[in-house]
């Protein structure tokens, strides 16, 4: 008898195994709050619920995600307004791409939430006080090709007129290539998007004295339309970085007016809505109990999180939202089936 139980209670252990849904997630590699918010996502949902299994790839670029995320390769991918409306008008990195409308239609979102302040990074030392002095020097905007990359070099040629290849050099590289060469002196310039107090800012302050390069609040206001032209594209906004938000290790003494962006999590049209309610849900209640020791989550809101970004929601997460009393305005709504 207990040789027949204890077969009974493997083929039940077996068979809830089985019914548990492997879950793919991509996301861009360490050194935004993108990867943050996404890795820990995927922790809590993991750690809320049995059903699925949600595994994250930091690899390889957004914009490319989208395309793997459209064609069912995977399950959920970074998005962001600007690329979705790129892939969906066959624009920019897209415009070679035929499908590429047809694979838009294919995507829904999950929730947006803010990607962060650009921080316009150069070491103190080196004598730069504004982005004027980024001039013939070796500046890392993002990975080639990316969203971020696209952002920050429009942010930059808009409030200098500079572009890269031209007026300053273009490093190449990743996230994590480009932070090294950035810690080893080998780029004068540093950009990442992160929400302040970003971690990996506080890291590279606690051992270097850093400067954020970029107009204050006050000078922003007086800039002519065209310089604060990067801020009213679709998906991205102002962001203000605050005085000694950092302490000691960045020496600014006023406030860094500088591009923030909306970015979010997207998933496939035609995946269960079902998973996509359950993954959505055990997000929301269990980042609830990480707010207090996790500060960034602050900024991770239900209210944004269905914001109008020109992605509908997947009807999954909307029934999460509804559930909640969320009003979910009449552009993010999911399609009617």
């Amino acid at each position: 008898m207990k040789i027949y139980a204890s077969a009974m209670l493997a083929a039940a252990l077996a068979a809830g195994a089985a019914q548990a849904e492997d879950l793919k997630m991509s996301t861009i590699a360490p050194g935004s709050s993108a990867y943050l918010t996404m890795s820990t996502m995927a922790s809590i949902v993991n750690q809320e619920q049995d059903a699925h299994d949600l595994t994250v790839d930091a690899t390889g670029a957004a914009t490319k995600h989208q395309i793997d995320l459209a064609e069912g390769k995977i399950d959920f991918a970074m998005t962001s307004p600007t690329v979705h409306h790129l892939l969906k008008n066959q624009l920019a990195m897209y415009q070679k791409l035929d499908s590429a409308p047809e694979l838009a239609e294919r995507l829904r979102l999950v929730f947006w939430f803010p990607y962060g302040q650009y921080h316009v990074l150069t070491y103190a030392e080196d004598g730069m006080e504004s982005l004027e002095d980024i001039r013939g020097k070796r500046v890392f905007l993002g990975p080639p090709g990316g969203g971020a990359w696209n952002a920050a070099k429009s942010w930059i040629e808009a409030q200098t007129g500079m572009v890269p290849g031209e007026d300053y050099e273009n490093f190449k590289g990743s996230w994590s290539s480009a932070l090294q060469a950035f810690q080893d002196k080998q780029v004068d310039v540093y950009i990442a998007g992160g929400i302040a107090p970003f971690p990996q800012v506080e890291q590279l302050a606690a051992t270097s004295d850093l400067r954020i390069l970029g107009p204050t609040p006050e000078e922003f206001e007086q800039q002519t339309d065209e310089q604060r032209a990067p801020t009213e594209v679709r998906g991205r906004e102002l962001g203000i970085i605050p005085a000694g938000v950092y302490g000691e290790g960045v020496v600014n003494e006023q406030d860094v007016a500088t591009l923030g962006a909306v970015v979010g999590v997207s998933t496939r049209a035609d995946l269960d809505p079902e998973i996509v309610y359950e993954v959505t849900k055990a997000f929301w209640e269990g980042a609830e109990g990480r707010r207090e020791d996790t500060p960034w989550l602050e900024n991770v809101t239900l209210d944004y999180a269905v914001r109008e970004g020109g992605l509908p929601l997947h009807p999954g997460a909307q029934r999460y939202y509804e559930e909640v009393g969320l009003e979910i305005p009449e552009g993010s709504q999911a399609p009617a089936e």
